[in-house]
């Protein structure tokens, strides 16, 4: 069998991510957990080769399970500095010990490291100047405050 050289993974930093939530909705219990719907009503984002606004009108149709432990299901909308919009959708997880998840959604400011929350992150756009991300898989780190989410997104290299 031939020896291929596949290049190591690598992280190029595309910039950080506030995106302001609104009050919770809470759905109920389900066979999976607490629905929640959380609006996404505005943000911004600022990068070497991205930044702009988030736009209000997407949502965190999230489940909180029985231990604690958060799915993250977004989709909303960015618009760039210069007049382009990128569709993002995100899944992920965010979870950690019981205490501090508790102090999470009493809306005290935790120290990310204590807890675990990453994202994959879709990005899509018909703009010829952001084309670029169509064609890239993204990842992004994040932290939960009281009414956002901050996160640091990269493109896999």
């Amino acid at each position: 069998m031939e020896t291929l050289n596949i290049p190591p993974l690598g992280l190029d930093q595309l910039g950080r991510f506030t995106v302001e939530l609104g009050r919770p909705l809470s759905l109920g219990q389900g066979p999976w957990g607490e629905r929640r719907v959380i609006p996404i009503v505005g943000g911004r984002f600022e990068g070497p080769d991205l930044r702009g606004a988030v736009l209000p009108g997407g949502a965190d149709w999230q489940v909180v399970h029985a231990d604690g432990m958060a799915s993250i299901d977004t989709r909303y909308t960015l618009q760039t500095h210069d007049g382009a919009h990128i569709y993002v959708a995100t899944r992920g997880v965010r979870h950690g010990p019981p205490e501090v998840m508790a102090r999470l959604s009493r809306g005290e400011q935790v120290d990310p490291r204590d807890y675990y929350f990453r994202l994959t992150v879709q990005l899509e756009s018909g703009t010829p100047d952001y084309y670029w991300v169509n064609e890239g898989v993204f990842v992004a780190c994040a932290a939960r405050l009281s009414n956002s989410v901050l996160y640091d997104l990269y493109r896999l290299a």
